[in-house]
């Protein structure tokens, strides 16, 4: 029996969340509608989940004594991203059941793992190649043909730590400006559209998946998210069937997101899978107020052993992000017929910060 079959929260009881952002945020006001506590864990003093909580910790995620006495204090522990130190998870893990499973870590939080472990389960990928230097990305380049995205194995997010690089490029500037030894290249995808699959997997095994969404990104930051996606039903259920597959190989409790790009083929486009985020997702955020449960909500009833909700969207759903100065805008969007604001309680706008977002809910016409 694996300590995520043993976790079963009772209201009243605490939930201890590694991450102080807009994540972590919404996550703990969702156990507080719940009758959970919250504690969250974070090195950030301006950390805005610290907002909405009683308790909190503000020390390095190294902190070996803060982190023992953290878990005193909380029954299960979730974070909010995917880049917490995978050794912060094992220390907290040898103390209090970690959901999901401090060892998905390992495989999420590095994309060349990451796409062995897809590839290996038969899912389709874009074409990829480890790379470690100069000479191995010309290699790598010779067989994968350009243009072509170049990443760092970790520590990527909003298209930090890539690059495209195109025919004529000088390939040492390229690879000197990326600035690691440990890298991944993949070929350039000509993709149709952007898709994502938010699924919640109990540790019964249990899944439950929302409507597949299409994603917009702008400066590699997703923009706009749309529910439902504008996809054949048969492409959304092979979607939803890769995020089902992943959860289950990943032995996965909590709500994770799968990225995926839509690709024209002869007459019948297909899926590849772009990414794997390990937890609640930017392009589920519409859920708060499109749909009967939130994604938020799923993964505090995935971590506390409680039943999973079944997903029913209340009509066509756009959630816009508020990004840097878009924030400003705030009052306008409160004056839209249907729109929801969020604001994460961050300080001043800086290009490229999420610092709200806006769902806007058409209701489903009835027949």
């Amino acid at each position: 029996m694996t300590a995520s079959n043993l976790v079963k929260l009772k209201p009243g009881d605490t939930i201890g969340i590694l991450g102080g952002g807009q994540l972590g945020r919404m996550l703990a006001m969702a156990a507080a509608r719940l009758g959970l506590r919250s504690q969250v864990f974070s090195p950030d003093p301006d950390s805005p989940a610290f907002d909405v909580v009683q308790r909190a910790t503000c020390a390095e995620y190294a902190d070996v004594e803060a982190l023992e006495l953290f878990a005193n204090d909380v029954d299960v522990v979730t974070y909010e991203f995917e880049n917490v130190p995978a050794a912060t998870a094992m220390v907290l893990a040898a103390r209090r059941p970690v959901l999901p499973a401090y060892k998905i870590l390992e495989t999420t939080q590095d994309r060349l793992i990451e796409k062995d472990f897809i590839s290996k389960l038969g899912i389709g990928t874009a074409d990829y190649a480890d790379v470690s230097s100069v000479a191995t990305l010309r290699t790598a380049i010779e067989r994968i043909g350009l243009p072509a995205v170049i990443k760092t194995r970790r520590f990527g997010y909003d298209g930090k730590g890539q690059a495209i690089i195109r025919q004529g490029d000088d390939i040492e500037q390229v690879w000197d400006d990326l600035g690691t030894k440990s890298a991944i290249l993949e070929a350039f995808v000509p993709f149709e559209r952007e898709i994502s699959v938010i699924a919640a997997r109990s540790a019964s095994g249990e899944v439950e998946c929302f409507d597949v969404t299409e994603n917009e990104h702008r400066d590699h930051i997703l923009k706009t998210s749309r529910a439902p996606a504008a996809i054949p039903e048969e492409l959304a259920a092979q979607a939803r069937a890769i995020a089902e597959k992943i959860a289950a190989a990943l032995d996965y409790v909590g709500v994770l997101a799968v990225e995926l790009f839509v690709v024209p083929g002869n007459g019948k486009a297909t899926v590849l899978v772009n990414e794997i985020a390990p937890r609640v997702h930017n392009s589920g955020h519409w859920t708060l107020d499109g749909a009967s449960i939130s994604q938020f909500e799923q993964h505090i009833r995935a971590i506390a052993g409680w039943p999973l909700g079944k997903p029913v969207r209340h009509g066509e759903v756009t959630m816009t992000n508020l990004i840097g100065d878009d924030i400003l805008s705030y009052e306008q969007w409160l004056t839209v017929p249907g729109a929801t604001v969020h604001l994460y309680g961050k300080g001043t706008p800086r290009p490229g910060r999420k610092m709200g977002h806006v769902t806007e809910v058409t209701p489903a016409r009835k027949p």
